[in-house]
């Protein structure tokens, strides 16, 4: 067994008074997810928070400033055999800028969606969950 430790974002703006969230489409599983990324896997001694920024931006395009550390989700999954156990911290994050289509490999579609749709569009229980936390606070 595993461990694994990422970190992510669900990144938010506000737009002719309505809000809207980023989604991403994962190239290898094809669910629809928030973006996120193992901790310390590319940068040495980088931090949680420094992790979700640079994954954020990485695989939507969407630079986010933090605004709040949400509760951190844990699932177990198995890759090659053998069978892992997750913890994903996730933040809250404000747009600042960057453009979705300019998105690394990592994502085939990343998309803009009006808050109340997103939770339709996620495919798992652990992404629901977290943006169920995170709508409160937007």
């Amino acid at each position: 067994m595993k461990f694994e430790f990422s970190a992510g974002g669900i990144v938010y703006k506000k737009e002719n008074g309505k809000v809207f969230i980023i989604v991403a489409k994962h190239s290898s599983h094809h669910g629809w997810v928030f973006p996120k990324g193992l901790i310390g896997d590319h940068i040495k001694n980088e931090g949680k928070e420094e992790t979700a920024v640079r994954e954020a931006e990485e695989e939507t395009g969407a630079k986010g400033k933090i605004i709040q550390e949400l509760s951190p989700v844990t699932f177990w999954y198995e890759w090659e055999g053998e069978k892992r156990k997750k913890t994903v911290y996730y933040f809250l994050m404000e747009f600042i800028r960057g453009d979705i289509k300019k998105h690394d490999w990592e994502m085939e579609e990343v998309e803009w969606l009006p808050k109340d749709k997103v939770l339709d569009r996620l495919t798992y229980e652990s992404d629901k969950k977290v943006f169920q936390e995170a709508q409160k606070l937007i």
